[in-house]
C-alpha cells in the first residue's frame, strides 16, 4: 500500500460525500495551551468515517462479485457505510451485528440499506458477528467486507487525514487517532509516510480494549483475554493482520505511539463534548480528545493538533450509564454497602451521622435480611467535590453500622454500571 492508493481512494469517494468539517476547539485549546482542532466524521452520512473504507472497497468490485454481494459484520458503524455504499451502488448485503450493538445502530443500518441491506444479529460481541460473517461468505460465494483489515477498507481510511491537510493548508504537529482494529491508524500512517512524515501520530486504545498494544507487546496480534464492550467502536479483540505491520513500522520508526484511556474518561469528554462544544460524540468517537483532555500526551504549548473525532452514532439511553461512568471516574460517586441495625430511627442516624451537606444518596436497595437484627443495604452516595470523600470515610469508620465500601473494580459493579 502507498500514499497514492488513499489518493485513488479519495477519487472514488469525490461526489459521494463531502469533506467533513475542521472545527476549532477553544475548550481543549485553553486546556492544552495548542491550537486544537476536531476533524468532525461524527457529520458525514453515516455519521462516521466508515463509510470512506466501505465504499472504496464495494466500488471497485468487478460486475461478478457485485452480483454475489456483500457480507460484513461490525459493532454498527462499519455496517452503516457499507449500507450506505450498497444502497447507492445496488449491491446487495448482509450485515451482522453483535447483540450489544446499540437499538440506534441497528435502526439506522436498516434505514440506510432500504430493500438491499439485510440485518442479522449474532452474538455478544464484534468477533462473535465476525465469525458468522465469515461463515457466511463460505456458505454463499458472498464477498466479505472487513471493518479494518484490508487494504481497500484501510485506503479509504486514509482519506481523512489527506483531508486534514487541505483544510489546515498545512500538516499539524500531532495528529491523535481513535484506535480500534487499526484501520483508521493505518490509513493516516500509510499517506503521512510518504507526504508528511514528520507529523507526529498518537493512536488511542480505550484500555479495556487495547489490542493493538497487546500486539506491539507479543510481537503479532493476539486475542486478548478479556474485553470491555462499552467503547462499542472501536472493542476489537485482535488487531489486523493487514493493520500491525503498519501500525510496528511506525512506532518503530518513532514516527507514531500508542497510548490508552480509560473508559470512565471517555464518558467524561462525552458529557464535555455535549454540554461544552454542542457534539453529540460516541464513545469511540471520544477516545482521541479524551486522551488529549486527561494530560496524558505529549502536546506542547503552541503546536497545532488535531484529534479525530470518528463518530456520533450514540444512543441517547446509554447517557444515563455514560453519566454514571464519568461521576465513579471523577471521584464523585461511591458505592457501600451498609448493615443497617432493623429499629426505627437507623437510616436517620445515617442521614445525620454520616452524610456531608453536599451528599446525596443516588441509591439504596436492600440487598437481603440476613436476620431480625441487620439488613445490609447497597447506598449509592455522590459527593459535591471529590475532595470530600476522606471526610466521608472517615464518618463511615466511627459510625455505629458496620459499612464496607465497593471499589470500582469490584464485581459489584457489573451490576451498578
Amino acid at each position: 500500500m502507498s500514499a497514492s492508493d488513499v489518493d485513488a481512494a479519495a477519487t472514488r469517494l469525490r461526489g459521494v460525500i463531502a469533506p467533513s468539517p475542521l472545527q476549532h476547539n477553544a475548550r481543549l485549546s485553553t486546556r492544552t495551551d495548542a491550537a486544537v482542532w476536531l476533524k468532525r466524521e461524527d457529520l458525514l452520512p453515516v455519521r462516521s468515517y466508515k463509510l470512506r473504507g466501505a465504499y472504496n472497497l464495494i466500488s471497485q468490485l468487478d460486475e461478478a462479485a457485485r452480483a454475489a454481494g456483500v457480507v460484513c459484520a461490525s459493532a454498527g458503524n462499519h455496517a452503516q457505510g457499507v449500507a450506505y455504499a450498497c444502497a447507492r451502488l445496488g449491491v446487495r448485503a448482509r450485515v451482522y451485528l453483535p447483540r450489544t450493538t446499540p437499538r440506534q445502530k441497528r435502526d439506522r443500518v436498516a434505514s440506510l440499506g432500504g430493500d438491499v441491506v439485510e440485518v442479522r444479529v449474532s452474538g455478544d460481541a464484534y468477533d462473535d458477528a465476525a465469525a458468522a460473517a465469515l461463515r457466511d461468505t463460505g456458505e454463499t460465494g458472498a464477498v466479505l467486507v472487513p471493518p479494518f483489515d484490508d487494504p481497500r477498507t484501510v485506503a479509504g481510511q486514509g482519506t481523512v487525514v489527506r483531508e486534514v491537510v487541505a483544510q489546515l493548508g498545512r500538516a499539524p504537529d500531532v495528529l491523535v487517532v481513535p484506535v480500534g482494529g487499526g484501520g483508521l491508524l493505518a490509513g493516516t500512517l500509510i499517506w503521512l509516510r510518504e507526504r508528511h512524515p514528520d507529523v507526529r501520530v498518537i493512536g488511542v486504545e480505550p484500555a479495556g480494549a487495547a489490542c493493538m498494544a497487546a500486539a506491539l507487546a507479543e510481537g503479532h496480534p493476539v486475542d486478548l483475554p478479556e474485553l470491555d464492550p462499552f467503547v462499542d467502536g472501536a472493542s476489537v479483540r485482535r488487531a489486523g493482520e493487514v493493520t500491525y505491520p503498519i501500525t510496528r513500522e511506525a512506532v518503530l520508526t518513532g514516527t507514531t505511539s500508542l497510548r490508552t484511556v480509560a473508559e470512565g474518561m471517555v464518558c467524561v469528554e462525552m458529557l464535555e463534548l455535549y454540554q461544552q462544544d454542542g457534539v453529540i460524540a460516541e464513545p469511540a468517537g471520544a477516545l482521541a480528545s479524551a486522551a488529549l483532555a486527561a494530560g496524558t500526551l505529549d502536546v506542547r504549548p503552541g503546536e497545532t493538533v488535531v484529534c479525530l473525532l470518528s463518530g456520533g452514532n450514540n444512543d441517547v439511553s446509554r447517557y444515563a450509564e455514560v453519566v454514571e461512568r464519568a461521576l465513579v471516574h471523577e471521584g464523585l460517586k461511591h458505592y457501600f454497602l451498609v448493615d443497617f441495625p432493623q429499629e426505627p430511627g437507623a437510616l436517620r442516624r445515617f442521614l445525620d451521622d454520616v452524610l456531608g451537606p453536599d451528599d446525596d444518596i443516588t441509591l439504596f436497595e436492600y440487598v437481603k435480611r440476613n436476620n431480625r437484627e441487620t439488613g445490609p443495604a447497597l447506598v449509592g452516595i455522590e459527593l459535591g467535590r471529590p475532595g470530600d470523600l476522606d471526610a466521608l470515610l472517615e464518618r463511615m469508620r466511627v459510625a455505629p453500622p458496620h459499612i464496607e465500601r465497593v471499589p470500582p473494580d469490584s464485581p459489584l459493579f457489573r451490576f451498578l454500571l
